[in-house]
């Protein structure tokens, strides 16, 4: 089975720099404590409020990362002119809603098809891998291999917040959306409120080739450091991985 990639987002480092302002913390320094923790590429969104990383951040990333930049954007002209300019490694669409926390839900790409392909084929035109962030919903990994996507990320968000039974059941529809990415030719990704206790299962799945993990680990990293706390991740992750009798499959 192949090595499963950690992929770390540094937004939540941003967010404590700017309920103070100021350039502490840092959140490239935390990029770079990323990569020497044992990280495989860094998540950064470049919201359109800005409201945690900035456009320099964006800006000195693309200078000064070793690792590949994944940029999680809006699929809006602003955007995309930022993503030309920079040409991060990668991009990761996603819905966006000025007055949400967090993401919430995956973005609907069965309806948007038309809007969405556009930005689907002058991102890659330009050399950067796209992925859609949806929901485990084969409607929606239809409808990204339509508009020429890729990769998608697979949304585990509700997965990590369920409980008990109603826990399992998310789980299998990430297992089988999974197996239907793999049949339809995408990559696949997974990401959203992964944590130590949650990772695990979806570390298990054979055909997802990357977590996507940010608010947990810079919030562990208040307690242990970030790097104690990446390191802890990927042991969990390669545990998972190597479990091949426990492996997760549709």
């Amino acid at each position: 089975m192949s090595r499963l990639r950690l992929g770390v987002n540094i937004d939540h480092v941003a967010t404590i720099r700017n309920a103070r302002g100021g350039p502490h913390p840092d959140p490239v320094r935390a990029a770079r404590m990323a990569a020497d923790a044992g990280a495989d590429g860094i998540t950064a969104h470049l919201r359109e409020d800005r409201r945690h990383i900035s456009d320099v951040d964006i800006e000195r990333l693309g200078q000064d990362l070793t690792l590949p930049l994944n940029l999680e954007m809006a699929a809006t002209d602003e955007m995309l002119d930022i993503a030309l300019r920079h040409t991060p490694h990668a991009a990761c669409l996603v819905p966006e809603r000025r007055e949400e926390r967090t993401t919430e839900g995956g973005l609907e790409v069965h309806r948007a098809q038309n809007e969405l392909r556009p930005f689907v084929s002058r991102l890659k035109d330009a050399g950067i891998r796209v992925s859609l962030f949806i929901a485990p919903d084969p409607q929606q990994l239809e409808a990204a291999v339509r508009i020429g996507a890729p990769v998608v990320e697979l949304h585990t968000g509700p997965y990590c917040h369920a409980e008990g039974a109603a826990r399992d059941e998310e789980l299998e529809r990430i297992v089988k959306a999974a197996a239907v990415a793999q049949d339809l030719g995408l990559e696949c990704h997974a990401g959203h409120g992964l944590s130590f206790e949650t990772a695990g299962p979806i570390a298990q799945i054979p055909n997802v080739a990357e977590l996507n993990i940010g608010h947990f680990l810079v919030g562990e990293a208040i307690f242990g450091g970030l790097d104690s706390a990446i390191k802890r991740m990927r042991a969990i992750m390669a545990r998972a991985r190597a479990d091949t009798g426990g492996a997760r499959s549709a």
